[in-house]
């Protein structure tokens, strides 16, 4: 080895250091690797007002870590818990929204966004639970208001889309039917549970009598969603 390269590699920062104070003005301290934040370490950053305690890989945030935000002074609210790759949330975690906790997400993330099985908590008191795609709800999942009524089916970009079951427990009435962004297309109501509702309607719901229910609700949904297709295909030209 030269003596060129045997200096270099003196001249490298390695192992566990005390607080180094970057250019930026940021600091860090703790493990290093070839010059960059390897291992476990705490950065603060006066630029950007954050503070990330946890693991770094190779110089950036992998592993498990704390993200925190700066309030003012010397007060932070941790904003997200868990695992990362490459500075941005990845695998099990969970992010808070508000300072108060009230708003959060709990769950699986792929590179940055919510994707996989998670339960978010809004600010309504509403929570759903089940699977997202790109930080939306996509897949099987169930929403539940914080009136107690609820949806159960499928979803598509953030809405209810597909097969699924809207209970209004409230009511003692729980809509079966077909859903397209959002919106009910074609199913049936049915009286489920009033005896134990709060707000139950005066009157029974009538029995059907059509004939070949069923075939006319399987008709009605595929052309509620063939018309779906017909207009996305119209959008990506």
């Amino acid at each position: 080895m030269s003596k060129w390269k045997e200096w270099e590699g003196k001249a490298k920062r390695n192992g566990l250091k005390g607080m180094v104070i970057l250019p930026s003005g940021d600091r860090y301290k703790g493990e290093w690797k070839d010059d960059r934040m390897h291992g476990k370490g705490s950065y603060e950053s006066k630029v950007e007002c954050f503070l990330y305690d946890g693991n770094f890989d190779h110089g950036a945030r992998g592993g498990y870590g704390v993200y925190s935000v700066q309030v003012g002074g010397d007060q932070y609210y941790k904003q997200y818990m868990g695992y990362w790759h490459n500075d941005k949330y990845h695998g099990q975690g969970v992010k808070f929204y508000d300072m108060e906790g009230k708003e959060r997400y709990e769950g699986e993330w792929y590179n940055g966004k919510r994707s996989g099985w998670g339960r978010m908590h809004y600010s309504d008191g509403s929570i759903y639970e089940g699977e997202w795609l790109n930080d939306m709800r996509s897949g099987t999942g169930l929403l539940l208001q914080a009136n107690g009524n609820r949806y159960e089916g499928a979803w598509e970009l953030d809405k209810k889309h597909g097969d699924g079951n809207y209970f209004y427990v409230n009511k003692g009435q729980c809509y079966k039917g077909t859903w397209k962004e959002g919106t009910a297309k074609c199913g049936v109501m049915v009286d489920l549970d009033r005896e134990y509702a709060s707000d139950p309607t005066k009157y029974q719901l009538p029995q059907l009598k059509l004939k070949d229910i069923d075939e006319i609700l399987q008709k009605a949904k595929e052309e509620a969603m063939e018309s779906n297709q017909n207009n996305q295909t119209k959008q990506k030209k």
